[in-house]
């Protein structure tokens, strides 16, 4: 099976960049299913209805959320009725977080995948339950390559000891663990021990010519005077698509390979066909 998963969509740049390079992918690379992190699609701040289906429309079989999963109103209400969006996990049961966050889906040719979003508990706000045996509930339920042909976690924290620990904790029962938040990609995509996809961070569908995607000129002031004077905006040159291309066994379920997508804009380009290039020279 070949899966691909893309880091954090951040504003109108990033969502334009996906919607220019994802129909292409999913075609140049044979895509059975994707999944991309959308909690900062609508300027930066959440997701609304609009900028998720512009996300559905280019290619995306799933979106995930995060740490801003409500910080547009509309997305306690929307993602009650559209399946196809996951917002973390660990919730405490007593929250009665709206939505859902684990789903098994079908693709369109016709593999189960289970598809789940933690939230990690260092450094994040709001602070969750334990996202470890939040997940261990999870793949105890459905395990891989028996009741699912997939299984993809997104782990949405701040420290990369947290996510890497979470490869861990999964390996061998997971496809693929990728970290997501930073939106900064990380140069560590392996085949963890026991057959499970990893990548602290994927990055992030943005202009990377900004911090952390957002416009130059209200992150400097703030760490040059330690005064904010205006809100964070999405920065809006044109938007590098970063995420991870992964290949599974049809058996197991368990991954064959991972490799880099970095696509667009400023970054170093990086597709999986690059590798194999590299390999025979």
């Amino acid at each position: 099976m070949r899966i691909a998963f893309f880091g954090d969509v951040v504003g109108r740049s990033g969502r334009e960049g996906v919607v220019r390079h994802l129909p292409g992918l999913r075609r140049r690379l044979g895509l059975h299913f994707v999944v991309v992190n959308a909690e900062n699609a609508a300027g930066g701040f959440g997701i609304t209805e609009a900028t998720a289906r512009e996300l559905f429309d280019a290619g995306a079989d799933c979106l995930t959320l995060g740490n801003h999963s409500w910080d547009q109103r509309e997305a306690l209400t929307y993602i009650v009725r559209e399946e196809r969006l996951i917002r973390p996990l660990n919730y405490p049961r007593l929250a009665r977080a709206p939505g859902r966050g684990a789903h098994l889906y079908e693709s369109a040719s016709g593999q189960r995948v289970l598809v789940t979003n933690l939230l990690g508990q260092r450094n994040m706000e709001p602070i969750l339950d334990d996202p470890f045996s939040a997940v261990d509930q999870e793949l105890e339920a459905c395990p891989l390559g028996q009741a699912c042909d997939a299984i993809i976690v997104d782990m949405h924290g701040d420290v990369t000891s947290e996510k890497m620990a979470m490869g861990h904790f999964c390996d061998g029962r997971a496809s693929l663990v990728v970290g997501t938040h930073s939106h900064v990609p990380t140069a560590d995509a392996q085949v963890l021990t026991g057959g499970t996809a990893y990548q602290t961070d994927a990055g992030a569908c943005a202009d990377y010519d900004s911090v952390i995607g957002n416009d130059k000129e209200e992150p400097l002031r703030r760490f040059t005077t330690r005064i904010p004077s205006a809100r964070h905006k999405p920065a809006e040159g044109p938007a590098t698509v970063c995420g991870v291309y992964v290949e599974t066994d049809n058996r197991t379920g368990l991954a064959k390979r991972i490799e880099p997508i970095r696509i667009g804009g400023r970054l170093l380009q990086a597709v999986p066909e690059m590798s194999e290039t590299l390999e025979r020279t």
